[in-house]
């Protein structure tokens, strides 16, 4: 009979990889029916993940896909969380692009309301 193989809660993991600023949110998205594991969407935020499994959730405008690589023993450093994955998601273009500050193009110390509201826009992408 060979060992079980290390399991961690779902949340748990999302947290301490540093997808979510705290556990009560990664909880969140597991309970709002937005995370799967392996295709099957997670119900609790109790379910045990490992390595080897896949979660797509979103974060933001995108959508993550990440593999696990590995649990964690703590909520480290960004370089520490980094080692706990692998990123899956394509890169998206329009994400990277960097979006040049409209009141310094047209010499204006600062940007209007108008202003504000196309960066806010261009930051945010158009409406879905």
């Amino acid at each position: 009979m060979e060992p079980a193989a290390p399991r961690m809660r779902v949340d748990k993991w999302l947290w301490q990889a540093r997808f979510f600023k705290s556990r009560s949110l990664a909880a969140g998205c597991v309970t709002g029916g937005h995370l799967r594991v392996n295709g099957n969407r997670a119900a609790k935020a109790s379910a045990a993940v490992g390595p080897g499994d896949v979660l797509t959730f979103p974060q933001g405008r995108l959508i993550r896909v990440v593999k696990i690589v590995a649990l964690g023993t703590r909520r480290g450093p960004a370089p520490e969380a980094q080692a706990l994955y692998e990123d899956l998601s394509p890169p998206d273009e329009q994400e990277r692009k960097p979006v040049p500050p409209i009141a310094r193009i047209e010499g204006n110390s600062r940007p209007t309301k108008r202003d504000r509201r196309k960066l806010d826009l261009d930051r945010r992408g158009p409406l879905e």
